[in-house]
């Protein structure tokens, strides 16, 4: 006898744990350093208007589907058109790559908040701590399996469980950490100037490079093309307005990535001067320049625990999610039961993500494409593997089974208000864009074009 589908419990535990996926490191790590880097104000203008057209289309389709079949990425594709099989394991392989590699990264906040909680800021905000560390060989490992144990404990325990709970409560707990922290931020002598750097558009900073990074963390933070949003689609109940949901995750998501720019991008402006080598750190920015602004600040070891105790709870709503994708994707293909599922995930996170955290310190001469194995992963999963399977699925979506068929499962329990929008977005605007954003991408990669 086939076992029942687990389900969320209600509207909220939906839309929560949804967001709960979208909202991660995504938007307090990566979306504020690429802010930073690209214009800031350009780069917050360009990643809205792509929010609410592309993200708006391609979660209502990637849920849609999910809620249709009842199945994960894996199922949910051949269901509808078995000739498509091939992007069903294409959409699954992607969590596969980047699971390993983000839980990487919430090893090093879960560091950073013990550092914090044990009153080390000085250390913290010295220039060499952040590389030092993670050139260790022991230290980033063993914060690493920590991190992946407490994720994997909580899918263990189910969708109802444990990701919804969690959900629940970290999700209102996170929207009032950034809150309070944006404030705080922007009460900083001269962080009216990184405010204005950050909300207003300058168009002589606008490029294609911008718009790619954009579309990037489009992708990275609301959790699409990845098969996450399919399979909490599977998990959604037929009476949830799916419209409203997607609108509201959004809010969601983009509300807390817009708070993070808040935290970080004035406060960079307050203690550094909002020079260009302070505002293009990168991916260290949050961990390299932020200890040095809680360690000028009055209670600046508080504040900082407080802060990565926030991008600590973020992470770990979004690895639970793409753990429970990776989880279920386990389940539908070769029928496991769910623990020994968990068991073979589990196995998977620590063959691959110890690797990637050694690829800073011993492993480091291990340089595919003369990247690091993290930025590999990275550029593999986010800028070729996600836009292939985001046009695979226009393609799919607009010209197999048509936009109709998905409108219909959308309108189950209400209309469809943007159903002219979306089907014209799904079949022409974005899959043209997707292809043009994905060979700039490859071919700025390769060094075939600078910009």
């Amino acid at each position: 006898m086939e076992k029942k589908r687990g389900s969320f419990t209600d509207k909220l535990g939906f839309v929560l744990a949804a967001a709960g996926s979208a909202v991660g490191l995504g938007n307090l790590w990566r979306f504020p350093y690429l802010a930073a880097k690209h214009g800031g104000g350009i780069f917050l203008l360009i990643y809205l208007i792509l929010a609410v057209t592309f993200g708006f289309a391609l979660m209502v389709t990637e849920i849609a589907l999910g809620r249709k079949t009842r199945l994960s990425a894996v199922g949910a594709y051949p269901a509808l058109d078995k000739r498509f099989k091939f992007l069903g394991y294409l959409s699954s392989v992607i969590p596969f790559l980047i699971t390993p590699y983000y839980c990487v990264i919430g090893g090093w906040v879960l560091k950073y908040l013990v550092v914090f909680l044990t009153g080390q800021v000085s250390s913290a905000a010295a220039d060499e701590f952040f590389t030092g560390y993670i050139a260790q060989p022991a230290a980033p490992v063993i914060f690493f399996v920590i991190y992946v144990t407490v994720g994997m404990v909580a899918v263990l325990l189910g969708v109802e469980g444990g990701i919804e709970k969690a959900s629940k409560f970290m999700m209102p707990v996170l929207v009032v950490m950034t809150v309070f922290i944006s404030v705080f931020s922007l009460m900083q002598p001269g962080a009216m100037e990184g405010l204005r750097y950050y909300l207003l558009p300058d168009f002589s900073r606008f490029s294609a490079t911008t718009v790619m990074a954009a579309m990037g963390q489009l992708f990275y933070s609301m959790s699409l093309a990845m098969g996450i949003m399919i399979t909490y689609g599977s998990y959604m109940k037929k009476e949830t307005n799916l419209e409203k949901s997607v609108r509201q995750i959004e809010i969601f998501d983009t509300g807390i990535a817009f708070m993070a720019g808040l935290m970080i991008i004035p406060a960079v402006f307050a203690f550094s001067g909002g020079s260009e080598e302070a505002l293009g750190k990168g991916p260290s920015l949050m961990f390299i320049t932020l200890p040095k602004v809680f360690d000028n600040m009055k209670f600046g070891t508080l504040v900082g625990a407080v802060f990565f105790l926030l991008v600590l709870f973020a992470a770990l709503t979004s690895s639970i999610s793409l753990t429970e994708t990776l989880v279920s994707i386990v389940v539908d293909k070769f029928k496991f039961s769910r623990k020994k599922a968990c068991g073979v995930v589990y196995a998977w996170l620590l063959a691959l993500g110890i690797p990637v955290s050694l690829g800073f310190g011993i492993w480091s001469f291990i340089k595919p494409l003369g990247m690091s194995l993290l930025d590999f992963f990275d550029f593999t999963s986010n800028s070729v593997l996600m836009p292939i399977a985001a046009i695979g699925t226009c393609i799919f979506v607009g010209f197999v089974i048509k936009p109709k068929t998905l409108i219909e499962e959308v309108e189950v329990n209400g209309r469809f208000k943007m159903k002219k929008f979306y089907s014209i977005m799904i079949k022409y605007i974005a899959p043209v864009c997707l292809v043009a954003i994905l060979i700039f991408a490859v071919m700025e990669a390769l060094g075939m074009i600078t910009v």
